[in-house]
């Protein structure tokens, strides 16, 4: 009776400890806990492609949450993250979809910061995808037809620089161009050859020129500095000339000067117009009568 008393009480331990790990392993498993030691936070994506709750949230790698909840909002998706309470995140942290494996499943990435603040859970984050293979071959697929196109464009291109390279005017042209060039660089070097005496000399008396020049500047130096100086005294002189001149020109023109005045004035031209008239008429008068009776002259003269 005793023995049989012993015996329950050890399979009621095993099957005490069983269930505890049973539990524990479901809790591992299923990320249940019967003492709360959670964070929540919300993150927004544009995209999940693929991401289900119960997902692992990893922080550099190391799994330390996982995703409690999905849900639609418009042509958003906010996914809740539970963490744990242990996580140290900070303001500039950043989150994101990233591939689990090559068989395609999801996990979301965190990137702690390294802001100075701390993190703020009770706020909405902004969080992105990353593309994985699935999303790459979407976009090969998507490609397809303009890599087609492209291919094409590419042989047409080749078949017509094929065509402009196989034509034998073209290549007659080419090597009677490299001849010709290969003629005229025989006959420069020919030419360089004979005159590398006159071209040395040439040369020369440029370098001396050069010196001599440079003496001759460096020796009057002063002199030119003079004559420069007269030179820009000149031209004062004659700028305020031809200023002077265009204020006269302007005075007549306006006829602020006697000069202008009398340029300008009708009645003057008139009367030296008369003047004339009467002095020509006068002229003719005196030479007729010189040339036929002269003239009487009746004049008294009187001495006091």
């Amino acid at each position: 009776m005793k023995d049989q008393r012993k015996t329950e009480i050890r399979v009621g331990l095993i099957l005490i400890a069983g269930v505890l790990i049973f539990l524990w392993i479901l809790g591992w498993a299923k990320n249940f806990s019967f003492v709360s030691n959670e964070v929540y936070t919300t993150v927004i994506f544009d995209n999940v492609a693929g991401l289900e709750i119960g997902d692992n949230v990893t922080i550099n790698g190391v799994r330390e949450g996982y995703v409690k909840d999905i849900v639609i909002n418009g042509a958003k998706v906010h996914v809740t993250l539970s963490l744990n309470k242990s996580v140290e995140l900070k303001q500039d942290a950043t989150f994101a979809v990233a591939m689990l494996d090559l068989m395609g499943g999801k996990r979301i990435e965190i990137h702690p910061g390294n802001s100075p603040d701390k993190f703020d859970f009770s706020k909405q984050h902004k969080g992105e995808f990353y593309s994985d293979i699935p999303s790459v071959m979407s976009m090969v697929g998507n490609l397809e037809e303009e890599l087609n196109s492209t291919m094409i464009d590419i042989k047409i291109t080749l078949s017509a620089l094929n065509n402009y390279l196989t034509d034998e005017k073209l290549n007659s042209n080419v090597k009677r161009s490299i001849a010709n060039m290969s003629e005229v660089t025989e006959k420069l070097k020919v030419i360089l050859t004979q005159n590398s005496s006159d071209i040395r000399n040439l040369v020369k008396n440029s370098n001396e020129l050069v010196s001599d020049t440079k003496d001759l500047i460096k020796n009057n130096k002063e002199n030119i500095s003079n004559s420069l100086s007269s030179l820009n005294s000149v031209l004062q002189k004659a700028d305020s000339l031809l200023q002077y001149a265009n204020n006269l020109a302007g005075e007549t023109n306006q006829q602020k000067n006697n000069l202008g005045k009398i340029l300008y004035d009708k009645e003057f031209y008139t009367n030296l117009n008369q003047s004339l008239k009467q002095l020509k008429e006068l002229t003719a008068i005196l030479i007729g009568a010189l040339k036929d009776e002269g003239i009487k002259v009746d004049a008294h003269i009187s001495i006091f």
